[in-house]
């Protein structure tokens, strides 16, 4: 197959690069013709269609009031990522095209250029854009969800971003394309949760959304159930991650397991500052952060955001670490309670520290509870069966 695959960011930026990567390799082993689109970064990986990339935007730097304009227009349609997508499809016979994470930079306005192609288009759903434009589902307030895929004024009135100007830029954005119709041109969206496809049904039809699990290749994954006796946490260190919920409970937990908190983020200054017990190591990945999952006792994913896929909890389920994770979002279709880890209460300290107690003091259960999670992963979450299903998705779309 002729598969073209869009992602703004064409290096490993978070999670949604995971799954792009990972499939992306998959695809090209597996012997298929694989197109590139994507943003020019000086930290990206190589293409062969790097030429046909768009230049990179950041919108956080600003060059004055009409520098600002011209990134606000930027913002809701890329002129540039047109005309750079249609040269490329002029050239190139493509068949199918995947996106992923496209908004902003990209933008959805790239969507019916592919239409117009012949283009077959599937989307994979990481985050909840399409029914609140701010991504995350998130007021000041905590969860939320209030514009129900339409009612999109709510970031400027409410102003959730806690910047007008900036609540007012997403509202113009979200009405803009769905006055345009431009995910009207998707011809099937892809969630890694039934939780995401359920939130998701508030703007899409039922019959439009494929539930496919996010993969992890587990043949590179040694499970290791031995462990060296500390709780792990990796990920950003951002409100929204529940950082404070953990370090607020691993304070209160009564025995003395040391904590370890790989990644950085916006609250990382302030909470070396103040939890001086706890093991900041900063960001890792690769080797470093393998044998750091690998080693550790137990993982806690606290969240106070709608998880959906989490790819966290993948990996550590894949070194066959128990988890604890928060009870929200697609969490719970990860982990069972009472069998390959423990959910607790969402924002509760306390019920976190104790969660976390009783892990802490039975390396029998931990080790069983990361046994099953193992099977689990095999049975349910293979890159390899991903990929299959995928391809299955993909001609299923040609040939109809």
């Amino acid at each position: 197959m002729r598969i073209l695959l869009i992602n703004k960011f064409f290096y490993m930026n978070g999670g949604s690069e995971s799954v792009f990567f990972q499939e992306r390799d998959y695809l090209i082993n597996h012997g298929d013709r694989i197109f590139d689109f994507s943003m020019h970064d000086d930290k990206n990986f190589e293409s062969e269609y790097a030429s046909s990339f768009i230049p990179n935007i950041d919108f956080r730097i600003s060059d004055g009031a009409f520098d600002k304009i011209k990134k606000g227009f930027a913002f809701i349609h890329s002129s540039e990522a047109v005309k750079k997508l249609g040269q490329l499809l002029q050239k190139e016979e493509v068949e199918i095209a995947h996106l992923h994470n496209i908004y902003h930079q990209l933008t959805p306005s790239i969507i019916p250029v592919l239409k117009k192609h012949g283009v077959r288009v599937v989307m994979t759903l990481h985050d909840y854009k399409l029914i609140c434009p701010s991504y995350l589902a998130l007021s000041k307030k905590g969860i939320c969800v209030q514009c129900e895929g339409h009612k999109f004024w709510n970031p400027f009135l409410m102003n959730c971003q806690k910047s007008r100007s900036q609540g007012l830029l997403l509202s113009l954005e979200a009405f803009w394309h769905k006055w345009k119709g431009s995910y009207d041109s998707v011809d099937l969206f892809i969630s890694p949760s039934q939780f995401l496809s359920h939130l998701m049904s508030m703007r899409i039809p039922v019959d439009k959304i494929k539930i496919l699990h996010n993969g992890i290749d587990v043949n590179s994954y040694i499970p290791e159930y031995d462990d060296e006796g500390y709780i792990l946490y990796f990920g950003r260190l951002s409100e929204e991650k529940g950082i404070n919920t953990l370090l607020k409970a691993h304070a209160k937990l009564n025995r003395s397991l040391p904590l370890k908190v790989a990644g950085t983020g916006p609250l990382l200054k302030t909470m070396i500052g103040l939890y001086p017990d706890v093991e900041f190591v900063g960001y890792q990945n690769g080797e470093a952060l393998s044998n750091l999952i690998a080693k550790a006792a137990f993982v806690v994913v606290p969240s106070e955001w709608y998880e959906n896929c989490s790819m966290v909890i993948l990996e550590s389920m894949a070194y066959g670490k128990a988890v604890i994770g928060s009870n929200i979002g697609g969490i719970p279709e990860q982990i069972e309670d009472g069998k390959t880890g423990l959910l607790f209460e969402t924002g509760s300290n306390e019920d976190l520290s104790n969660k976390m107690s009783v892990l802490a003091s039975d390396k029998e259960l931990r080790v069983r509870f990361g046994k099953a999670a193992r099977i689990k992963l095999e049975n349910k979450y293979s890159l390899g069966e991903h990929c299959k299903e995928l391809m299955k998705i993909y001609e299923e779309l040609i040939s109809s």
